[in-house]
């Protein structure tokens, strides 16, 4: 283990995979900023760089070795190097002893502990803690940073109690847990009052989410979400990622009558074939789902639909994969993820039979995402001409130019405008392609 004389002043946090893992990322920085150290842009300027990893792909770990391996060949002894995240929990001690040069192991139930774990570091003891301990780690964080951007993510549910059979979430981030009324109200209202104009709710599960609200009447995330509705200065809402057996009835009345929550909504199929979907432990059949879909776009008509999607699962033939075509081509999804299917160690799926070559998944994955892309820029096309309201949320790639995103999370681009970074503007969609929009603001009316 190498660890530098004096504990680390400067800090990089790299993070990999979903938004969940964004968030924690954002939560390790204001802690590690709590601690008196300061953000670097890169491990170059950095004391300590935390690898916050993602585990759901296939060769994730020979990522993070690889990432471990370039940070030393780069920058030596320094810096101090922490994995943390899902691969983090499910190797455990052994990334200590597969790479010498990492000091600090944390699993993302235990990263509020980072700062005594540097100590231990630092002292040369062994700094290693994947436990996931009965008390969610949120209370012993830090208030969130003063300055945000416009659009924040906000945790609200951790864990899965689904075990599809192809997944490692319910072992690396253990069961389904929500937190407090009072800890999301309060996180909330701290980043409205840092900036934030839209938050996204997330979760493993995130529709899974209940609770109690400050009056102790029970509450589900339809409840929340009406009461995060009446934040002064809160203008829109998302949440993400949605499993089909907990999309709720309030929670589709409330894509019909509560103005800031916005008309997308991720919500995960995985295959088309009954048999398929029944093989993975998904508790919602090709019927259900597209009768679920039906009732959500009956709420809400103008709603985008996303999807995530595996080809090639163990078994998977040609007419199943068929199957999964159809059901694009039935649900019209404005966008939608898709991934060949990748053995997880210690899951079900990666002992079954019927492992479908690399070549096959190759071909499905092709013929699924030409698919997909037609459909998403179809979805594009269609709002050329309409006019609606744009987050604005980064600098363009171009100079004078600006990006934010649509309410169906569409990315739009406009050129040349004197609106600044955090405004809502009013704007007229004139160009669409497969992956953004091109718009004009439009001049407000004089009063």
């Amino acid at each position: 283990m190498t660890t530098p004389p004096n504990p680390p002043r400067t800090f990089h946090v790299k993070s990999f995979g979903c938004q969940m893992n964004v968030y924690d990322g954002e939560r390790m920085a204001e802690l590690l900023g709590a601690q008196g150290m300061t953000a670097a842009t890169d491990g170059a300027d950095a004391d300590l760089v935390v690898l916050n990893t993602c585990h759901i792909r296939e060769k994730a770990v020979d990522k993070v070795y690889s990432d471990i391996g370039r940070l030393r060949r780069e920058y030596g002894s320094r810096p101090m190097i922490a994995v943390a995240g899902c691969v983090a929990q499910a190797e455990g001690a052994e990334i200590g002893r597969r790479a010498k040069s990492v000091d600090i192991v944390v699993g993302p139930q235990a990263y509020h502990r980072l700062p005594s774990l540097i100590a231990d570091a630092v002292q040369g003891r062994p700094a290693i803690d994947t436990d996931m301990p009965a008390e969610m780690k949120f209370g012993a964080l830090p208030g969130r940073a003063q300055r945000q951007r416009p659009s924040a993510f906000l945790t609200v549910q951790e864990g899965c109690d689904k075990f599809c059979t192809y997944c490692v979430v319910p072992y690396t981030r253990g069961a389904e847990v929500s937190r407090p009324w009072a800890e999301l109200m309060d996180e909330a209202r701290a980043l409205v009052d840092a900036g934030v104009r839209e938050i996204t709710l997330l979760g493993q599960n995130v529709n899974a989410w209940d609770g109690e609200d400050e009056a102790g009447r029970p509450q589900g995330l339809d409840g929340l979400i009406r009461a995060l509705d009446r934040l002064p200065g809160l203008t829109r809402i998302r949440y993400t990622t949605s499993h089909p057996n907990d999309m709720r009835d309030g929670l589709i009345r409330a894509h019909a009558e509560v103005e800031s929550l916005m008309p997308f909504l991720h919500l995960p199929v995985q295959a088309g074939s009954d048999r398929v979907l029944k093989s993975m432990n998904r508790s919602h059949t090709r019927e259900s789902y597209l009768r679920l879909i039906e009732r959500v776009r009956a709420a809400r008509p103008d709603i985008a639909l996303s999807g995530d999607f595996i080809v090639g699962f163990p078994g998977e033939s040609d007419a199943e994969f068929e199957e999964t075509l159809s059901i694009v081509r039935e649900s019209a999804y404005a966008q939608a993820f898709s991934f060949k299917y990748s053995p997880r160690p210690g899951t079900p799926a990666a002992d079954m039979d019927g492992q479908v070559s690399p070549e096959v998944m190759d071909e499905r994955l092709q013929r699924l995402q030409a698919a997909i892309n037609a459909d998403q820029l179809a979805f594009n096309q269609a709002t050329l001409g309409r006019r609606t309201q744009v987050l604005l949320e980064r600098k363009g790639k171009y100079p004078g130019q600006l990006v934010g995103k649509s309410p169906w999370l569409q990315s739009v681009i406009v050129e040349n405008s004197a609106a600044a970074i955090g405004d809502m503007v009013d704007v007229e969609i004139v160009s669409a392609g497969p992956n953004s929009l091109g718009a004009v603001i439009l001049e407000k009316a004089a009063a």
